[in-house]
């Protein structure tokens, strides 16, 4: 087994250090940037059916374009809340998936330091 290397010390050195290696994961931060802008990129889709949905319902004359404009904007809203939904449980997989890595860790260091104990 490696000798785990010396950690530096300082506020600068402590964040080049957790970059360079992978004693500390950084991807819930980077996740929870990912989910962020996908709810970003899900709100401009919800803002494209509604804009859509009154594109229909200005074009058209007729009261048909009304009657056709409301399933538009239905159609699209149940379907931006099924995305949100699906969107949410991909990144909740991902940092579970994370966690259940960083537990891992901490029971290997755990039993590696319990082996040390039994064996002095």
């Amino acid at each position: 087994m490696r000798r785990p290397l010396n950690r530096p010390q300082g506020p600068g050195a402590a964040l080049i250090w957790d970059l360079l290696t992978f004693d500390r994961l950084m991807t819930n931060t980077v996740v929870h940037l990912i989910y962020w802008a996908g709810l970003a990129i899900v709100a401009v889709g919800v803002f494209g059916f509604i804009g859509a949905a009154v594109g229909v319902a200005i074009r058209d004359p007729f009261p048909w374009g009304l009657l056709m404009a409301i399933p538009v904007a239905v159609v699209g809203l149940v379907a931006m809340g099924a995305l949100l939904l699906l969107w949410r449980s991909f990144c909740e997989f991902y940092v579970a998936i994370f966690k259940i890595s960083e537990d891992l860790s901490a029971l290997r260091a755990d039993m590696e330091a319990e082996k040390t104990k039994t064996d002095r």
